[in-house]
Order: C-alpha cells, then structure tokens, then sequence
C-alpha cells in the first residue's frame, strides 16, 4: 500500500496495476463515447462492505494519467471513508475528464450514466466537484444507481450542509482534545477554499463565535462571503505561517506537505479536503511529532456520503444529521486511540477501518 501523491511524470508505463496509487482495486472501467466526447474513469476498489458509493468528479485533466491516478486515490479513500463511519458501504469514485462549465451537458451525463447503470449496482454515483445535483437527476433518468438526487423526486439533495457539519462536528472534537474545550468562540480558524461545504463550514463556526479568516483563489467569491460574514481575507498561497488555532483545509488535497508543515503555527488540523496529507505516513508523523492534532480527513468529512446513503437505506434528514454528529464521538476516539498506541490519527482511523473490513470478509469466508 503506498499513499505518495506523485506527479505525472513519475507515473510507471503500467496502465493501471504498476501504479503507486493502485492499491488492489477489485475494478477499474474506462467510459468513452465518440458521440457525446465523454472520456471517464470509474474506480472500484472494494466491495467488502457493499457496493461502491462515491460520487464524480467532472475536472480538466491535464492528462490521462493524472485522471487515473485521481480516480485511484479518491475511490480507495472511500472504502475507509465508509468503514470508519459504520456504513455498509464500499470504496468507489469516478471522474469525467472535461471542463463543467464548458463541456458538460445532458447527453454527456446520460451518456456517464449508462456506464454506470452497465455494472449493475456494484458501483453508486453521487455529486463531487464540477457537479450539481441537477446533473444527478439526468443521470437518474438512465440508471438507478445513483444518490444525491434532487428531494423532488425522493432523493436527499445536495450533501454539501451535511459534509459541513461534519466537518464542524470533527473540528469541534479535535478542539476538546488539544485545548480542553470544544467551545470555538474566540479561536482563529484558516478556512482555505470556500465552496458550498466551505461557505457552510463558515457559517457554523462564525456562528459560534470564532475569528475565521478566508483564504481561495476566487477573489469575487472572497469579497463577497467576507461581507456576509465579516470574516478577514488573506490572498495567495502564504498562509501556512499565519498566526491561527485552526487550519480547515477545503479545497484541493496535498496542502499538508514537508513546507506547509514546517510553517504551521496551528494547533489542530480539521477540513473538509480529501487526502490533506501529501503523504499519509510522513506527514502525518511530521503533525503528531509538532505536536498538531490532525482530525482525519476521511472521517471528518464523510457527513456527505451520510447524507446519500439515506437514499440506500431509507432513512431520513433527521437520522442523518444524528449520524454525522457522532463524527464528533468517533473523532475523539480516534485521538485517544493515536495517544494510547503512540501511532498518527491517521494511521488510527485507519486502523479501526480496516479491522471493520476485515472483520466482515472473515464472515463472508467462513
């Protein structure tokens, strides 16, 4: 198992299986339509737990490669994403290589949809980056296997509140446990990018209080949400040295890396980013030898897949909500079990992941 982000230029020849990032994937189904242009790549990794639940991420790529590698990463980190939350869920992702403002339209979802509909369930689709829930309910109309859809129509809606919340949930739980309290009133909290979990994010901790600063590379976006919500604004990438309590991370991953960390003045790490640490097993001991309590991405950030999986099992807003608050139990968990085995939180979460896969192919053997 490795975890390195690496560059396209370090990429092996192997199509798929030499890959750094390939990390026995039971799947890996490349889409391409002449007609519509759709080139895309569904990841299944693991089905251990139940079918493959992550959303799709419509991006322009700079290569093939790059998209692989992606889809790769991302679909691995749900397995342990799902297993961690309690979810009987396996590990999927998929990616659309184009750009979503210009290229993305209705036949070209319909056409993704198909693919997905031709797995038969094994894997379920969602929203991600460069999609709406809109683009859901067109993919809705060709296959079944899909959540996130519009409430209209039975589904749960966007999932950005609840991936906020839990974030909040996380951040709140790693407070207690490196200041006493999980009371944020008063802290200073870096949010770096300020989408819709972002912006949700924003409002629940200024809400409660806290000194947030705001950090994207959309400066209208920027002006606008600083005004709302009297937040300050710091521009560019020089932000890892500020004077802050809180980094929340949500924008794109990797930011944790041997530079950022030696620069951080911040004390807990909570955001919602997908694969925060450049390298899970470098740096995540670089943040527990500092001293910085770093709240699992994977976990902290998995109110989304909370909020689709009710489409799956049927329950309601209600029980989603009560579900992702209890990322603030298995946060602090998380954190007693990293200082009781001397191991990263990380490497903490993990753990209890895998033991929970584990667990479940023992049965399924016997």
């Amino acid at each position: 198992m490795t975890s390195e982000i690496i560059d396209t230029k370090d990429l092996k020849n192997d199509p798929v299986f030499g890959q750094l990032s390939f990390d026995n994937h039971e799947q890996i189904v490349f889409c391409n339509d002449e007609d519509t242009g759709l080139k895309a790549i569904i990841g299944i990794h693991n089905t251990t737990l139940g079918p493959a639940l992550g959303g799709t991420r419509m991006w322009q790529y700079k290569s093939e490669w790059e998209a692989l590698n992606d889809v790769l990463r991302l679909s691995r980190g749900m397995t342990y994403k799902s297993a961690v939350t309690g979810l009987n869920l396996g590990g999927g992702k998929a990616v659309i290589i184009g750009d979503a403002k210009t290229q993305k339209n209705d036949a070209l979802m319909r056409k993704f949809g198909e693919f997905v509909n031709s797995l038969s369930g094994k894997y379920i689709t969602a929203e991600d980056v460069g999609m709406e829930t809109r683009d859901m309910d067109v993919i809705r109309e060709v296959t079944p296997h899909v959540t996130g859809v519009s409430e209209a129509i039975g589904g749960s809606g966007n999932p950005s509140p609840v991936t906020a919340y839990g974030v909040y949930m996380g951040m709140k739980a790693a407070a207690k446990y490196k200041f006493g309290t999980d009371n944020l009133d008063g802290k200073k909290v870096l949010v770096q990018g300020v989408g819709h979990v972002g912006e949700t994010l924003v409002k629940h901790i200024t809400d409660e209080g806290a000194q947030v600063i705001l950090n994207d590379i959309n400066e209208a976006r920027l002006e606008e949400l600083s005004k709302k919500y009297g937040a300050k604004v710091v521009l560019g990438n020089d932000i890892f040295g500020l004077d802050l309590d809180i980094y929340a991370p949500c924008a794109l991953g990797a930011t944790l890396n041997d530079e950022s960390i030696a620069q951080l003045k911040a004390k807990v790490i909570a955001g919602a980013a997908n694969n925060q640490l450049a390298n899970e097993l470098k740096h995540g001991m670089m943040l527990k030898e500092r001293g910085i309590a770093y709240a699992p991405d994977f976990l902290i950030n998995a109110g989304g897949i909370i909020n689709v999986y009710a489409e799956v099992e049927g329950y309601d807003k209600a029980e989603s909500l009560k579900r992702t608050e209890n990322i603030y139990n298995t946060t602090l968990e998380i954190f007693n079990l990293s200082e009781k085995e001397n191991i990263t939180t990380h490497q903490a979460a993990f753990n209890i992941a895998q033991a929970r896969i584990d667990a479940r192919k023992k049965e399924q053997n016997s």
